[in-house]
């Protein structure tokens, strides 16, 4: 199912402030939480960016995969766009990348979306690192690794479903 579409706002094939290590980011196209002082506002509109055949965004993350520790989906909202990211991030798995997802959703309330949406679940279930939280301006920060604003966790996804409770990432 790897031959459909999705719509991107862009690709950036290096980054070191998008997770841990070197990474192949992907911004997704369309975000309804429209946070202040967001630093992707052209992400914003669903219909705007650029349409990707899945298939080719695979196979660019595969002639990255030497260089690369892993994969983050930013945005906009991932998760507006959920199945098919979950199809790009079980293909990184394959190849032995990890997968960093930022989300405007707490985990909490995507745990609960995730019970009516299998698609959300498959994306929760295939990021390795959730950072989840809108961006709130007054509660920005420079000294957060990886986030924006200080409402915002890092968390460990394995660790987390397998204890049942929230387990923040330590690096």
């Amino acid at each position: 199912m790897t031959n459909c579409s999705i719509r991107l706002a862009g690709i950036t094939q290096e980054s070191f402030v998008d997770g841990p290590g070197l990474r192949y980011v992907i911004f997704a196209q369309g975000c309804h939480h429209r946070c202040e002082g967001c630093h992707n506002q052209k992400s914003w509109d669903i219909n705007a960016g650029t349409e990707f055949s899945v298939k080719d965004v695979i196979k660019s993350i595969k002639t990255q995969k030497k260089a690369i520790q892993g994969i983050t989906f930013s945005g906009g909202e991932p998760f507006h766009q959920a199945g098919n990211l979950s199809r790009i991030a079980r293909a990184a798995h394959d190849i032995g990348l990890d997968v960093v997802t930022y989300s405007g959703f707490t985990y909490e309330q995507l745990i609960d979306c995730a019970k009516e949406d299998e698609e959300v679940n498959n994306l929760l279930c295939a990021s390795d690192l959730l950072i989840d939280g809108r961006y709130i301006q007054e509660k920005r920060s420079m000294k957060l690794q990886f986030r924006g604003s200080s409402n915002q966790r890092i968390i460990d996804i394995a660790q987390t479903q397998k204890n049942g409770q929230i387990v923040l990432w330590k690096n």
